[in-house]
């Protein structure tokens, strides 16, 4: 019995010391610097996998492409294309709407709409409990 509540002492001790930063943490690395050519690239890049079919090595492409260029409205529309050809439509949907977040008056803006509504309903009908006839 002692030595539980000296384990459990010792453990706690711990947690606090933890909590309080007494232990270094690992530094968080730093965002990689802006660079629009090297988010072109990876652009291409994704594109290329894209048309493959390689949707996942598009979407890795796409991601880095947006640590480069955060605020870069092409590749959020290229994610919501792959997303929904791996069928994850609701990170396709955040996706899309982030593109028009960036570009609403994109010459595509009325298509990605339609496709952001095609989505919601999906998504609506996979929520809803099916009807039982009978």
């Amino acid at each position: 019995m002692r030595a539980l509540r000296t384990v459990c002492a010792l453990a706690a001790g711990v947690f606090l010391l933890s909590a309080v930063g007494v232990f270094p943490q690992e530094p968080q690395p730093e965002p990689p610097p802006f660079d629009p050519l090297r988010a072109e690239k990876n652009v291409e890049v994704g594109r290329f996998y894209l048309k493959k079919g390689n949707y996942h090595a598009a979407i890795a492409r796409f991601q880095e492409a947006l640590l480069y260029k955060p605020n870069y409205a092409l590749p959020h529309k290229l994610l919501g294309e792959a997303y929904e050809k791996i069928r994850q439509p609701e990170e396709a949907l955040r996706h899309y709407e982030r593109y028009l977040e960036i570009l609403p008056a994109a010459e595509d803006a009325a298509k990605i709409r339609k496709r952001i509504a095609r989505l919601k309903r999906e998504l609506e009908q996979q929520r809803r409990p099916a009807r039982r006839d009978g």
